[in-house]
């Protein structure tokens, strides 16, 4: 578990008023000293992020803000970082102090949970120091529309009911998207193409073609994995046909070459822009590159960091194969982390990785904050197939 990628964890944020004890509920909540605590208000300045396991959730990822009432220039810097956290939450915690009460600090948030439709788990703390009455529980569930959780991180006390209300309160689609697992019956072969080039990483896969490998064969398929020049001759050798071939994206062309056309084909990325996000969306944006013009905006976004190699997917294959569709130069623009540029209006298109390393909450929101600035949005997967020609072949197995 303690290698299960962060994207593909169940993020929960911590939510409340500096001082209320968000930091010391993570540390109740593991058993754990993992979160700085101090009773200097605003000891959290930024989001953190905690990788942990909560049975039987599994793998979580804990997001510690910073406080939502923090003043100053800088303070209000710090609640919009937190605030950017309801984009890549699966639910949240809303911690308040005992003696504090509700304030409209709370109450924003309790609102813009509900907009999210995210769920949200109501928690007073420290109630070793004064408890709560009924008729303060009442009044915090009539406000912000939870019975509220009293718990006391110092003494623990209520930290067993809160595990409770976790694993009953955690969305049950969050990690309910197969990969390709649906796609296949038991049995069924599945054929990988896996280039290994300057961007392999060495003596590895990459996390999509792991994270794929280990989907079939949790749906008892099979997998055979080759490289690009392989799978012609991958055909004479089988004595069973594969029910899909599935290519990284940069071998799209050859893959479809040497593809028999009674088996299924698609690529990596196009899987991954289903299974982190809405792959209706990103296949229609895939058609605004028929409408680019020379010298329009394009955003190219991943999110991740990592070195560049030679001939890159995302910084000159990607821009090379849309200037020659366009005929034309255009003004490319890149993005790369945690933060997704908000003057998305700017650009013509978005085009963006295929999401391996955020969640899929987060990608969603990527989605929808292209569709709110009226920006068609398209993954790389997709790009290259409507680039080549063949993205109708390409969806056919999501048909």
């Amino acid at each position: 578990m303690n290698q299960t990628p962060r994207g593909n964890r169940l993020h929960i944020a911590i939510f409340g008023r500096r001082n209320a004890g968000k930091s010391s509920l993570i540390n109740a909540l593991t058993n754990q000293d993992i979160a700085v605590v101090s009773p200097v208000a605003g000891t959290t300045t930024d989001p953190v992020y905690k990788a942990m396991e909560i049975l039987p959730i599994g793998p979580v990822v804990i997001i510690d803000t910073a406080g939502i009432d923090d003043t100053g220039e800088l303070g209000e810097l710090r609640v919009q970082r937190s605030m950017d956290m309801l984009n890549k939450a699966d639910m949240v915690l809303l911690v308040m102090d005992s003696r504090a009460g509700i304030t409209d600090f709370e109450l924003n948030i309790a609102e813009r949970c509900q907009e999210k439709k995210l769920p949200i788990i109501t928690i007073i703390n420290k109630i070793d120091i004064q408890p709560v009455s009924d008729a303060q529980r009442e009044e915090y569930k009539e406000k912000l529309g939870k019975e509220p959780l009293p718990v006391s991180a110092l003494t623990r006390e209520g930290i067993g009911a809160l595990k409770i209300a976790l694993v009953k309160s955690a969305p049950p689609s969050w990690d309910d998207q197969s990969i390709i697992g649906d796609l296949l019956n038991p049995g069924d072969l599945a054929v990988l193409v896996v280039p290994i080039d300057l961007a392999a990483p060495k003596g590895r896969l990459i996390l999509p073609q792991v994270q794929t490998i280990r989907d079939i064969l949790d749906h008892d398929a099979m997998a055979y994995v080759v490289k690009e020049r392989e799978l012609k001759e991958c055909f004479h050798t089988l004595s069973k046909k594969p029910r899909i071939v599935i290519t990284d994206s940069q071998a799209f062309l050859k893959a479809d070459a040497d593809t028999p056309p009674d088996v299924l084909l698609t690529s990596f990325s196009i899987l991954f822009a289903r299974y982190k996000g809405d792959l209706q969306t990103l296949a229609a944006g895939a058609r605004a590159i028929e409408t680019l013009q020379p010298g329009d905006k394009i955003l190219i976004a991943e999110a991740c960091t990592h070195h560049r190699v030679e001939d890159d997917i995302g910084t000159v294959k990607i821009p090379r194969w849309i200037r020659q569709a366009v005929g034309g130069e255009l003004d490319f623009h890149w993005s790369s982390g945690a933060r997704f540029p908000e003057n998305l209006s700017d650009y013509k298109l978005v085009i963006h990785c295929g999401a391996c390393m955020i969640n899929r909450r987060e990608m969603l929101s990527r989605i929808m904050q292209a569709q709110a600035a009226g920006v068609p949005i398209v993954n790389y997967g997709v790009c290259i197939a409507y680039i080549m020609g063949i993205l109708p072949r390409a969806m056919q197995p999501f048909q």
